[in-house]
């Protein structure tokens, strides 16, 4: 862990990485397990009605952890790693400009946290990519059998994403003027209002980016490319 007391917290859908990465983990589980696309398409067609009936993040984030209950969490955590191997070799697989801000804040000794609705899954290989101190994500939680009970111990949307900073930086004793967020949506207004130091990605999301514009936050283009494996 890095020890000069700032941190980065990095959103990771659409501001690290280009994909929204449970979506995309789930057509790879779902063809992985035997499936098809329209199986893929049946379990996304729940999830896009929720949006369309104004069902908030949150709930859809457990709704989507509750269809893999029963799953082995020992074999989710392996098609994770299966998945992000498959992904990065994409020729846009990353935002460029955030993945480059991350780096310069490791260079600088800052402590860089991902922030994510995703879980451990898909985000500990991008992590140990990209060299992330801290990982915050959502936690499915597993029975003593392994399995997965369908439950969640903590969703990491909205509200929660900007307690977890909040917690994180005062566990890190870190002066919250002297950190810096990164996100592309406005559910992750919270998260940047928390810092002295917030950046928006992109202008996909017009409340973010009108919020960034009045207020004079940096705005990151949203180029994509690939990375270079480099050995740690």
């Amino acid at each position: 862990m890095r020890t000069n007391r700032r941190a980065a917290f990095f959103d990771v859908d659409e501001t690290l990485i280009t994909a929204k990465s449970m979506f995309d983990f789930l057509r790879f589980w779902t063809l992985r397990e035997g499936g098809d696309e329209t199986d893929f398409h049946t379990v996304m067609g729940r999830f896009r009605s929720m949006w369309a009936n104004g069902v908030p993040r949150t709930e859809v984030n457990l709704a989507y952890y509750r269809h893999f209950a029963g799953a082995s969490w020992t074999e989710l955590l392996k098609a994770g790693r299966e998945w992000y191997e498959a992904y990065r070799l994409l020729p846009d697989a990353f935002v460029l400009p955030t993945v480059r801000a991350l780096t310069d804040h490791r260079a600088a000794g800052d402590t860089v946290v991902l922030v994510s609705g995703s879980f451990t899954g898909c985000l500990d290989p991008l992590a140990k990519e990209l060299g992330a101190d801290v990982v915050l994500c959502s936690q499915p939680l597993a029975g003593p059998d392994g399995r997965l009970t369908g439950e969640v111990r903590r969703a990491m949307i909205g509200e929660a994403k900007t307690d977890a900073v909040r917690e994180t930086m005062a566990r890190l004793g870190a002066d919250p003027a002297g950190c810096a967020a990164y996100g592309d949506h406005a559910s992750d207004l919270g998260m940047l209002g928390l810092v002295g130091r917030p950046h928006v990605v992109g202008r996909h999301d017009p409340v973010l980016t009108d919020h960034a514009v009045r207020h004079g936050w940096p705005l990151l283009p949203a180029d994509t490319g690939t990375l270079a494996r480099t050995p740690r």
